[in-house]
């Protein structure tokens, strides 16, 4: 039995020096370090709080120097290194913390034992000791910066080990006639610590909250151009379903063209006409899909009083002098110039076309109420040219919730076609739209 408590006792004692061992590892890497880690300039202020620390450093160097040479009875040439060791500290920590800190405690250890010499001696009476008062403060200073620039368990080893480093000198080592500042020291330099860690936490997070925010609008930037997109195909498949049903109907009607049609083109006729309507109906239930809910034109810029009905015919080139027309109605003062004789464009040209004018209208509308807007539209044989130029705004603006995702729509589109697109602020304090859309190689328009 003896030998199984002994047994029990030499593991116990060795799990806890496992522990301790560990515990040491663990400070040696945390705070054993020469790791920069300088300190933030600070927005409008820069640096500002570098200068005040500086000037801080000048005072504690100086105030150490009196009170070691004066009341600590410490030769001159003992007392400034001293001295210039705390103030050293304060101006290190705006760089590197950790040595920092060992330098203040270094130098607050040295001046401690050597001060204590002197109270045994009787030649210093009333000092305060451990800590002197330019000591106390200067490494109060070092352990707030430290505890805004590392990790929370750090600062706590930091001040473990200060409050330690306090306790053994005022409580182990001791010293007669003094004026103990061991209490007051362990109560700043816990305040000092949970004020830097509280502060370097509230950092982070709003950090954190600077960086969902941003995480947020390119998703939500991502979501718009994809949903973009997305009305792209429906209006592509718009156009496909129609040029489909036209197939469809001409396989239909062509045998009826030719007398005494072969078998083998009636034939042949009768297969383009069902494979047509196979496909026709395949598109059908991906627009059934893609297209969404009746939705109002929120500023009036569709057809004149009603929704943007899903199964009407996609707004070519000859709808945009309804669009400037309701346009003109919302408020805006909106002038046409259109230059050259348009020549046939394929479909998705010309809905790209009125997209782009009717997102950029929408936006003049919006952001620029009062304002003059001028439209140009020039045809020539390489493609449309269009510009929407508005005015600065004569009226207050109200808050809009967006965020220039349409302008992302327009040049997801221009791009679609091979074309590019440019969207800048006036020096006028207006704002400018250009667009080109090259022709293309697709067949001429046909309208329904």
């Amino acid at each position: 039995m003896p030998r199984v408590g002994h047994v029990t006792e030499t593991g116990t004692q060795r799990s806890f020096a496992s522990r301790v061992r560990r515990w040491l590892r663990v400070l040696r890497d945390d705070l054993w370090t020469l790791e920069a880690d300088p300190l933030p300039r600070s927005g409008r202020l820069r640096l500002l709080p570098h200068a005040v620390l500086c000037l801080a450093a000048l005072g504690i160097t100086i105030g150490d120097t009196a009170q070691l040479q004066d009341n600590g009875r410490l030769a001159f040439g003992l007392a400034f290194p001293i001295a210039i060791a705390q103030g050293g500290a304060v101006v290190l920590a705006l760089r590197r913390p950790i040595p920092a800190w060992w330098l203040s405690l270094a130098a607050t250890l040295l001046g401690a034992l050597m001060v204590r010499q002197r109270l045994l001696a009787g030649d210093a009476h009333d000092f305060t000791w451990p800590w002197t008062a330019a000591g106390l403060i200067a490494h109060l200073v070092v352990l707030l910066l430290l505890a805004l620039r590392v990790p929370a368990r750090v600062a706590a080893e930091a001040l473990a080990v200060s409050l330690l480093v306090t306790y053994v000198l005022h409580n182990i080592v001791g010293a007669p006639e003094q004026q103990g500042t061991a209490v007051l020291a362990i109560l700043l330099f816990a305040v000092a610590a949970a004020l830097g860690m509280a502060l370097r936490g509230r950092r982070e997070a709003k950090a954190e909250l600077g960086r969902q925010a941003t995480i947020t609008a390119e998703e939500r930037a991502r979501r718009t151009l994809l949903e973009e997109r997305a009305n792209i195909a429906r209006e592509l498949h718009d156009v496909v379903a129609h040029h489909m049903s036209v197939i469809s109907i001409q396989a239909q009607v062509a045998p009826h063209l030719v007398e005494n049609p072969s078998e083998e083109l009636k034939e042949n006729l009768a297969g383009i006409r069902q494979n047509a309507l196979d496909a026709l109906t395949e598109l059908r239930h991906v627009l059934g899909v893609l297209r969404s809910e009746n939705r109002e034109d929120p500023y009036g810029l569709g057809e004149p009083g009603t929704g943007a009905a899903p199964d009407a015919p996609q707004p070519m080139l000859d709808r945009l002098d309804a669009l400037i027309e309701n346009t003109r109605a919302a408020g805006l003062d909106v002038v046409t110039d259109v230059s050259g004789e348009a020549p046939p464009y394929p479909t998705g040209v010309e809905l790209s076309a009125y997209r782009i004018v009717q997102e950029a209208l929408s936006n003049a509308l919006r952001h620029a109420p009062g304002s003059e807007v001028r439209v140009e539209i020039s045809h020539d044989f390489h493609g449309l040219s269009l510009g929407v130029v508005n005015s600065r705004p004569q009226r207050t603006v109200p808050p809009s919730p967006g965020a220039g995702h349409g302008l992302l729509g327009m040049r997801e589109r221009a791009t679609m076609l091979g074309g590019r697109l440019t969207a800048a602020p006036t020096e006028q304090g207006g704002f400018a739209v250009s667009a080109f859309l090259p022709r293309g190689d697709a067949p001429p328009t046909v309208h329904p």
